[in-house]
């Protein structure tokens, strides 16, 4: 009899990787009320809404990547400021199907970005839709833990 929690001999070993995110939090104040409001996105096929970020790229910085990422998620050109902070999280999944499973280690780094011109309807086909969002109504719209600590810290660094 196999002794409990022993894996099986013919297991394949977990493959582990890092990856390493970065992205945005596009903000603006309305010209009347001064209310302030972000933009979020929801990604194609998926019933979630989420702060627009993406992979570093290999010679990338933080920030430009930040800044690309955003642009093509969002469709609208930006400008970087200050860091707001960054998250981390790990989840499997196959990178092909009826391949091994593979655990990734992912940390996202995001900051502060101020829009200049674009359309949130130029964004990319990995997006839905993009939308401004009243800084509150974001923090009850965004779908996962990790965006709802960011955008909280970037309500608090913009005075909102």
């Amino acid at each position: 009899m196999a002794a409990k929690g022993k894996a099986k001999a013919s297991a394949q070993p977990l493959e582990r990787r890092r990856e390493f995110s970065a992205g945005g939090v596009v903000w603006r104040r309305k010209p009347r009320t001064r209310a302030l409001e972000i933009v979020m996105v929801k990604p194609a096929g998926k019933d979630a809404w989420t702060l627009p970020k993406g992979l570093v790229e290999e010679g990338e910085s933080l920030v430009q990547a930040a800044a690309r990422e955003t642009r093509e998620e969002t469709g609208l050109e930006v400008v970087p400021g200050e860091r707001v902070g960054d998250i981390s999280y790990v989840y499997s999944w196959h990178d092909t199907p009826g391949g091994p499973l593979v655990r990734i280690f992912k940390r996202v780094y995001y900051f502060l970005m101020e829009p200049t011109g674009g359309a949130l309807s130029a964004h990319d086909e990995e997006i839905d839709e993009a939308r401004w969002f009243q800084i509150d109504e974001a923090l009850e719209r965004a779908s996962y833990k990790g965006d709802r600590e960011i955008i909280a810290k970037a309500r608090r660094m913009l005075g909102a």
